[in-house]
Parts: C-alpha cells; structure tokens; sequence
C-alpha cells in the first residue's frame, strides 16, 4: 500500500480509482500491486508472459485478481490502441530498448494519450538506463517523476505519453518514424509489431481523443465516437433485466462462490456491466471475427481481450468460475471445425463446480447438451421459447 501511495504523492494526477481506472500490469513479479488497487476501484489486468519462469498469473487468477497468459516478443498483444490508463511494470527486467524499441513502442500503442507508464526497478545498469532515457526521449514521453523509495529500495519513474501529435513534429530526429497511415493501430491479432510510432486520435470519431469521465461515471458515460447510444444504452438495461431477474435468482447459481466470470462473446459490456455492484470481475471476450467492440468496452472501465475460440485461450486449466456463451456457438458454427473443441476448451478452463450460462438457438442447444453430458456436467436448468434457449450447467469433479 506504501508503494501505491507513494506513486500517487509522486504524481497526484494519477488519482487511483477516479482518473486512473484501467491498468496493466506487465511481468508483474507477485499480484499484490492489483489487490492494493482493487480497493481504490481501479482494474488492474495482470499480464502473465510465456517465458516467466513462476506462473504468477495463475497465482493471480487462484486469487481472483483479472489476469491472462501471452507471448511478448514478436507479436502484438490483444488489445487496441490507447485503452490503458496506466502501464505498469514493477521490479522490471524487461529490456525495453532492445529490438529498436519494440516492445516499449507496443507500449506506446496501448497507452491511453496523456496516460502513465510506471517502472520501478532495484538495481539500473548505467548502459540500461542511459538506453532507456534515449529511448524514451525518441517517443516524447515525458519524464513527470523519480524517485527511490527508501522502504523498498525500488527506484520508480513516471513517464507520461503525449496528448498530440504537436510534439511529434518538434523531434529533430524522426526515429522511430511515424507510422503509414494504412498502419491500423487497433488490428492486434497475429500482427506483428511495429517500430513505428502512431499518432495520436485527433478527430472526435476516434477513440482516444478525450480522457474518459472519473469512475463510475465512465460506465454509463458514451462519447460521440460510440455511434448508436440509444441502443448501448438499451443493451445495458436489458443484460441488467436479465442478470438481476434471472441470473442471479432463477439458476441456481451459488453465487458466493463465483469471483471470476468470462463472457466469450461479449458486445458492448452490457453483461459485465450488470455486475459492476458486486464483488466479482467479467473478462469479456471479442471474438477476432465479430465486430470490433472491444474499444468501447475497455472506454466503459471494463476490460476485456480479442480471442479466436477455434484456439486455445490464454490462461491457466480451472481458472474461470463461471462461463457465460450468448449465441456464440452459432456464430462459430461455420468457422471451428467442431463444437465439441470449443466445449473442451470451456471444461479446461472452468473450476470444478463451475458454472456454465449458454444461450442460442434451440437447434445448437440440443447437440451441445450431449456434450456436455458425455463429459459428466450436470444440466441444471434448460427452458426453450420460440427456437431461442438457454441451459445452465455446472462441471463436476469427474475425470476420465
């Protein structure tokens, strides 16, 4: 708590909770960092990196504290651009100015404008940091504060991105050079990354454009670049219809016992919204072939990731409480070779006694419920209206 208190003494702006929402946190070396913020109603996605030698996102998800599991190196990360509020990196072994920067230019990308980057680390190499300040420099981050902590010994930097593009122009050297303008900073699935620096949202039908209002004013608040807010605003109200009417009364669901919650095809966050008063957290996931919601859920203070269900998800076996699926298996049904795949994934990834909520249309409800049942879930609750249905299953502790 010493830590997190002393970056907002350093930086007052940042206002935990209020101005600062959405955070990554990034080779994060235990999960302490998230749970001192989850008080200050800041969420804080832990992102756990392939090659960490301790699985410390699933240290954080055993917790229930919102992480996942990716590759940092060659590919871009499954976000879009300029939805994190704050980046931090703590105890920090990366090399971020290796590669020509990639990796801090990936950074850039999913960076909010005008939001915070956050590195501690205990010991600098002179040639590291001198590499670093370069670095940094090329990408007019602006250095705000430093400081070593003296209960810690952590040295901890706050550097903060530019709110235009203005700066941009200014550098007497353009490297690394702005990127084409064909470049789409939002395209994040299998695209490599980039040594190019985008430039900043400028025109009100780009997200990114503004800050988003303090939290929790940001959950109902929709910027002009979200187009059809009548109907964002009706999704919200009918996921809060359902969930308070049905989900948490009619299913069955001990619900004391759910604290991490995935919607494998989320829309605008309507779901995950409808939870925001209690204590658990939704990770909503944009399918890579629908259309690209993940923007405005993430400008709603809620987080979420693309994903392509024909692939594994990252993140650890038993990790999930509770799975909800709307219509997902028919909007897969052309593309994954087999519903059975998807299935398989859902009972890896789910606890034992987890819960399932799937709802789509009658004729892919009835072969999913053999499934299902060959894996031994119990059927909890199925009812059908108008070849629309919607089944509730729990997974047991059977293994074959």
């Amino acid at each position: 708590m010493h830590y997190i208190e002393s970056i907002e003494e350093m930086v007052p702006d940042i206002e935990w909770g209020k101005n600062i929402r959405m955070v990554l946190d990034i080779g994060c070396t235990d999960s302490s960092f998230g749970a001192s913020l989850l008080d200050k109603d800041v969420l804080t996605l832990m992102l756990g990196l392939k090659d960490d030698l301790v699985d410390l996102a699933q240290v954080a998800l055993e917790r229930g504290f919102p992480a996942v599991v990716s590759p940092f190196g060659t590919r871009r990360l499954p976000f879009p651009s300029g939805v994190f509020d704050s980046i931090h990196c703590g105890e920090c072994r990366i090399l971020w100015h290796s590669n020509g920067g990639k990796l801090l230019l990936e950074m850039n990308r999913i960076l909010r404008p005008g939001g915070y980057f956050i590195l501690s680390t205990k010991h600098d190499n002179i040639e590291d940091e001198e590499a670093m300040s370069t670095l940094t420099a090329s990408i007019c981050w602006n250095i705000l504060a430093h400081k070593a902590d003296e209960i810690s010994e952590v040295g901890i930097k706050i550097y903060q991105k530019p709110e235009s593009n203005d700066i941009y122009e200014l550098r007497r050297k353009k490297n690394p050079p702005l990127c084409k303008e064909d470049e789409k900073p939002d395209a994040a699935w299998y695209i490599p990354m980039k040594t190019c620096l985008h430039t900043i949202p400028a025109s009100i039908e780009q997200h990114g454009t503004e800050w988003p209002e303090e939290w929790p004013k940001r959950l109902e608040t929709f910027p002009d670049w979200m187009n059809n807010r009548e109907k964002l605003i009706a999704d919200t109200e009918h996921w809060k219809a359902i969930v308070d009417k049905s989900y948490l009364t009619g299913m069955g669901i001990e619900w004391s016992n759910v604290r991490n919650i995935m919607d494998m095809k989320a829309i605008n966050g309507g779901f995950a919204a409808a939870f925001s008063q209690r204590k658990v957290w939704v990770m909503n996931v944009v399918p890579v072939h629908a259309p690209d919601t993940l923007p405005i859920i993430f400008e709603r203070g809620l987080v979420g990731i693309y994903h392509d269900w024909c692939e594994s998800f990252g993140t650890y076996p038993r990790s999930y409480d509770l799975l909800h699926a709307d219509h997902l298996f028919s909007r897969l049904k052309n593309r994954c070779k087999q519903p059975v795949a998807i299935v398989i994934e859902m009972d890896r990834i789910l606890r034992p006694g987890g819960w399932a909520i799937i709802r789509d249309k009658v004729d892919i409800l009835d072969p999913l419920e053999g499934i299902l049942r060959s894996l031994h879930w119990e059927i909890r609750m199925t009812f059908a209206q108008d070849k629309e249905g919607i089944i509730c299953v729990q997974k047991t502790m059977w293994r074959p």
